[in-house]
This record gives structure tokens, C-alpha cells and sequence, in this order.
């Protein structure tokens, strides 16, 4: 009988901390959501690379955090493009040979490409020769470069199918190194002269940025007009979103869900943790 005269009052105890400790849990929730929310639209956020057309440097199947602060924030920089910010505040422009992603002019998608020249700059392009306020980007050829045939690596026209030296399948590409003159030097493929290799000078517009593929010949980038799921144009600066910072993690396509030993099989262990 003392027992049950003792778990009357228990049971009713538990029925009264129960919505207590419902709400704690869901106020809980909510603050991590908010975390995530904040570290998201103004500190770092993932990005994933879906093409080739930023290679050497970044390969189909990287994933990447990008600072959010690097160039002040807006819209853009909220989930989903909420309009909470107006314009563009802590706005700062970017460096020539930044990484940076932005939205597309006309759709809105988030693209990857190199700034290579800023408002009141004169850019040109003659045989694929970058041409900067009328002085030729210093550029000099290196050794190809090579990545591995895999599901998300396809050798692309101007690439060779080639075995290399321990008996494994990859692409050859040929390789340039350019400098711009502020300093900046990064690596780029170029396969020869194509009809995008020409572009005429033009004045870089107040927040304005034209930006580059670093695979020369197979980027959609300002040298074309910009057009809704292609080229992006000569981009307005206050679409950006943020600069490329780190990769966190790279596959070759090779994982299945149901294979959890291809998640690690796959992985390309050599280009985690990078600084881009």
C-alpha cells in the first residue's frame, strides 16, 4: 500500500514536468537552427563544385567553405535569397585572382570563377592572351597536368587519354602559369585558339567584375553575354556571395549510399583540407 500511495504523486509529477521539458528541448532546437542559420548566411558556408571549368584548381566533386564576410553581405548571402538585407552593407570589392562565387546575373544560380579585372580596368583578349590595361598577363607554359579518369572526372575536348607511368587512366591537359601584375598567380588549361580566345577591349563598369574560368576552354564566363543557365556576363559585384576558403571534401563519383566503405574508397584524401 505504501507503494502505491508513493507513484500516485511521482506519475503526477512526471505529467507536470513533461511540457516543461518539451518546450526546453524545442527552444534547444530553435537555437541551433539559428546557429546554423547565422553561421551560414554571414561566417561559412559549403558550396559544391559540379564541372571542370575551374580545373587545375578545383575539380568536379570538391566541396568548399567559403567566407561569407570576404565582401560584405546581402540578400544573397541569406538561405534561399530571403530580402532582409538591404542592398549590400560592409561591402568591400574584391582582389584581382580571388576565387569568388556570385549569383548569376539572370537566374540566380551560384557559379565559381577568377576575378581578373575590377571597376576602371581595360580588359582584352587576343589568342587567348590575357591583355590588362594594355599590358599582356605574364604567362608561361608548364608541365601538362594530369588528373585521374573517374566518374566525375571526363576528359574533356582538348584533353589527351593518356596511361601514365603506373599504368593508371588520366587526363593530359596542357598547363600555363599566369601572374597578374598586382601579384596574384594561379595555374589555367588552355587547348589552342578557339573563337572565345578574341574578345575586344572593354572598361570594367563601376561594380562591375569580369571573371575567368580557369579551364580557358570549356568556361561559360564574362566573355560571353550572359544567358539564363549559361555564360554569366560581365557581373555586378553586389551578387556576390562570397570567396572560395577551403576545401573540405572531394570525390570521384565512385560512392553508393549502401557501400559505406566506397564513401572513404572514393574520397580524394589529398585535396581535404586545402586552402584555395
Amino acid at each position: 500500500m505504501n507503494v502505491k500511495s508513493q507513484s500516485a504523486p511521482d506519475t503526477q509529477s512526471e505529467t507536470e514536468e513533461n511540457p516543461e521539458s518539451f518546450l526546453s528541448f524545442l527552444w534547444f532546437v530553435v537555437k541551433v537552427v539559428l546557429a546554423v542559420l547565422i553561421f551560414r548566411s554571414f561566417i561559412f558556408s559549403p558550396f559544391s563544385i559540379p564541372s571542370e571549368s575551374m580545373l587545375p584548381k578545383l575539380w568536379n566533386g570538391d566541396y568548399l567553405l567559403a567566407s561569407k564576410w570576404s565582401y560584405g553581405f546581402s540578400s544573397h548571402s541569406l538561405p534561399f535569397g530571403a530580402p532582409l538585407i538591404p542592398g549590400r552593407i560592409l561591402a568591400s570589392q574584391p582582389e584581382r585572382g580571388d576565387i569568388v562565387i556570385f549569383k548569376h546575373p539572370i537566374d540566380g544560380t551560384d557559379y565559381i570563377k577568377r576575378v581578373i579585372a575590377l571597376p576602371g580596368d581595360t580588359i582584352a583578349l587576343a589568342d587567348g592572351q590575357i591583355i590588362l590595361n594594355g599590358e599582356p598577363v605574364a604567362r608561361e607554359p608548364m608541365a601538362p597536368f594530369e588528373i585521374h579518369m573517374s566518374i566525375n572526372t571526363s576528359c574533356a575536348w582538348g584533353g589527351e587519354e593518356v596511361t601514365n607511368a603506373s599504368g593508371e587512366s588520366v587526363c593530359r591537359y596542357s598547363r600555363f602559369r599566369e601572374t597578374l601584375p598586382d601579384g596574384p598567380s594561379y595555374e589555367v588549361l588552355d587547348f589552342g585558339n578557339v573563337p572565345a580566345d578574341s574578345f575586344p577591349p572593354k572598361i570594367i563598369g563601376e561594380g562591375e567584375m569580369f571573371v575567368l574560368g580557369d579551364n580557358r576552354d570549356n568556361s561559360r564566363d564574362s566573355r560571353f553575354p550572359a544567358r539564363s543557365g549559361d555564360a554569366v556576363g560581365i557581373v555586378p559585384q553586389d551578387n556576390l556571395v562570397g570567396e572560395a576558403a577551403v576545401l573540405m571534401w572531394s570525390t570521384d563519383g565512385g560512392s553508393e549510399w549502401v557501400k559505406p566503405w566506397t564513401w572513404f574508397s572514393s574520397a580524394r584524401w589529398s585535396r581535404i583540407g586545402n586552402a584555395l
